[in-house]
């Protein structure tokens, strides 16, 4: 495979369970030493879209192919590190019998001194102890699952990194070990795929984003590009009565106003803005993290679903973690 070959491509990737559209026609092309970001709410297909690259289940229509070798091609699987979403291991293994395990189901030599070694170091970042491999996995929390499945998922170096949702069940100082590996991953020259609901970190670790809507990807942009793209929510509180007409002219839409409070929606520059409130006496000033649900209705609102283009004259609003209420179509489903 040369460096212009994707490590990832789909053409028309379609998948229906029944009547009910898992995902629909979906064209990807995700080279060799990038981070591309799988945003969408729960039950958007991102799921759904890695089993299909995974061989896991079949398309309905359409092909997928991973270093250019079509994805049912078992030569390929050894080059592959998999996180699932929802990680089931056998409890009644050892955390190191089960990082042995699966090391040797990727071809890994259990008398590679290297390969216990980088397993080591990786355990060591995540914060898992000799004591704590040694005890079974049904005495593990959440998250000490989902540090192994990290380690399974990096010790043999992967060319191709899957990771489905690989902070779940994290605290924050073991989530930005993820980001480092991740990173490094990719200086090393592995291709990564990012596949999240949270809108942050998508923002702090991907090249590129591709966004899932209902199953269909209704965009693919950079990350720069979606940052431009993006509306940041602002709620400031004046000693005075507010400036609106110069907030307006400085590009802020004033979405809603309580006697000395407005709350601002902001696209692009900050810059313009901040001079018009530097002249003003400002009491209070915060950027609440907006809802996936809501930067999506805002991005895509009334279904608008053109690639690169919302709908609305409000772009897309950066934000942070959240949940969403969207009802599964399919993901999960046999």
């Amino acid at each position: 495979m040369n460096e212009s070959t994707p490590v990832i491509e789909t053409r028309g990737l379609t998948r229906f369970y029944g009547h009910t559209v898992g995902i629909e026609d979906i064209d990807l092309e995700i080279l060799p030493g990038e981070i591309f970001g799988f945003l969408g709410p729960n039950g958007a297909g991102k799921t759904t879209t890695i089993r299909l690259l995974l061989d896991l289940i079949r398309p309905t229509r359409g092909q997928a192919t991973l270093f250019g070798t079509p994805v049912r091609a078992a030569s390929i699987r050894r080059r592959v590190g998999y996180l699932p979403g929802e990680l089931s291991l056998d409890g009644r293994m050892s955390g190191l019998q089960t990082l042995r395990l699966l090391a040797a189901l990727n071809g890994g030599d259990p008398r590679d001194g290297a390969l216990a070694q980088h397993r080591g170091s990786l355990t060591e970042r995540l914060g898992l102890t000799g004591r704590d491999l040694e005890r079974r996995v049904r005495e593990y929390s959440r998250g000490m699952k989902q540090k192994v499945g990290l380690v399974a998922a990096f010790q043999h170096r992967p060319d191709l990194l899957i990771l489905d949702e690989p902070t779940t069940g994290l605290d924050p100082l073991v989530r930005e070990v993820v980001f480092q590996l991740m990173a490094e991953a990719k200086e090393g020259g592995a291709t990564v795929f990012h596949s999240s609901h949270v809108l942050s970190e998508v923002d702090r670790t991907c090249d590129r984003v591709g966004v899932l809507r209902e199953g269909r990807l209704v965009s693919v942009l950079s990350v720069h590009e979606s940052r431009e793209a993006s509306t940041r929510r602002m709620q400031v509180e004046f000693r005075s009565s507010p400036p609106i007409e110069a907030l307006e002219a400085a590009g802020a839409w004033v979405e809603r106003r309580s006697g000395n409070r407005v709350e601002l929606l902001v696209p692009g520059e900050l810059q313009p803005l901040l001079v018009i409130l530097a002249q003003h006496p400002v009491l209070h000033m915060t950027f609440p993290e907006p809802s996936l649900e809501e930067a999506f209705n805002r991005f895509y609102r009334d279904g608008g679903a053109d690639p690169g283009a919302a709908t609305s004259d409000r772009p897309a609003i950066s934000g942070g973690p959240a949940t969403s209420d969207a009802h599964p179509r399919g993901e999960g489903q046999p």
